[in-house]
């Protein structure tokens, strides 16, 4: 009995060390947060259940993303695509802006980097990680049918050869290339996939000081500070609502119209698809001190601000990012 509870024991911890890196790879395949950690937590399941049926003829980590590939294919059957705003309608001049919800099937989601973003020792490799779970980029992907999104995923971002792809899909070697470029093909046509490109990995110093710049412009809801940050053709999205605006003029007048409760906001740092983000809390008249609102995920170009995105379902994001629920208002700001 106790050599069984070893053994299983160990398997557990055997497999929970791939657990970062599959939730990465399922996440990049269905665009969902809570797709990817409940097809990990399945690829777990099966694997726990049928390890005794493992030979060993692959490495655990093949099997493993063999297992997480079968059950991503079989969540994508549906041909679901998640999608940003802009992938579904035109910009809305602020005039006729509406807020008009769409389910969350619909968007594609947020994810902290922790989760998704194992340690790389490889600064190069940390580089590659982090630019493939970007939103254009995770977009993209999303253009891709489910098995070429897997040929791609597995050999641009994961570098596996061509003959462990083709093994893992059980295919030929041939067939994995003419996938990779078709795949090529289409990201390469698809417009934005290199809007955020310019992000550096640590930040530079002008990045940093440009989100010091930023927090200071919109926790004082500066109007003008905040406009010569911005690009002229910078893009604000809030999921779930499908509305998204381009242009400085539109997303000022947003914000001090239909946006004008987020006076007063509190940013906090998050770390989320690779790129700077922040946790935005807007004042709660009610409870005092501040209440959950968004989270912001911002894209870098060139020194600007090319496109920033607010994410408003707080009751699933902000659990996810392990947030609080609620920010206390500071002593100077109560008196």
């Amino acid at each position: 009995m106790s050599d069984g509870t070893a053994t299983t024991t160990d398997l557990d911890v055997r497999l929970e060390k791939h657990r970062v890196e599959l939730t990465g790879y399922c996440y990049r395949m269905l665009g969902s947060s809570f797709e990817a950690e409940d097809a990990v937590q399945d690829t777990m399941v099966r694997a726990w259940r049928s390890y005794e049926k493992f030979e060993g003829r692959s490495s655990l980590r093949s099997w493993l993303y063999r297992i997480a590939t079968n059950v991503c294919l079989d969540m994508l059957t549906a041909g679901n695509k998640r999608a940003r705003p802009m992938d579904l309608t035109d910009s809305t001049p602020l005039a006729q802006a509406a807020l008009s919800p769409r389910p969350d099937s619909t968007w594609l989601e947020p994810m902290p980097d922790v989760r998704v973003l194992p340690t790389a020792s490889d600064p190069a490799e940390a580089a590659v990680a982090k630019e493939s779970v970007r939103l254009a980029f995770m977009a993209a992907l999303q253009q891709l049918p489910p098995k070429q999104r897997a040929v791609l995923i597995l050999r641009e971002v994961l570098a596996w050869k061509a003959s462990e792809v083709a093994e893992l899909l059980d295919t030929s070697v041939a067939s994995v290339n003419s996938a990779l470029q078709r795949a090529r093909a289409t990201l390469a046509d698809s417009e934005g996939g290199a809007a955020d490109a310019a992000v550096s990995d640590p930040l530079d110093e002008e990045q940093q000081k440009l989100l010091e710049r930023y927090v200071a412009a919109f926790e004082g809801y500066d109007m003008a500070a905040l406009t010569a940050l911005l690009h002229e053709d910078a893009v604000m999205t809030m999921p779930p609502f499908d509305l998204w605006l381009c242009g400085t003029p539109d997303i000022t007048g947003f914000m001090t119209t239909l946006g004008a409760a987020c006076a007063g906001s509190r940013l906090l740092p998050v770390q989320v698809n690779g790129l700077p983000g922040f946790a935005q809390y807007k004042p709660d008249p009610e409870a005092g001190g501040f209440t959950p609102w968004a989270v912001q995920v911002l894209e870098i170009s060139d020194g600007r601000l090319t496109g920033f995105h607010f994410f408003l379902d707080t009751k699933r994001w902000f659990p996810l990012f392990g947030l609080p629920l609620h920010l206390e208002a500071e002593a100077d700001e109560i008196e």
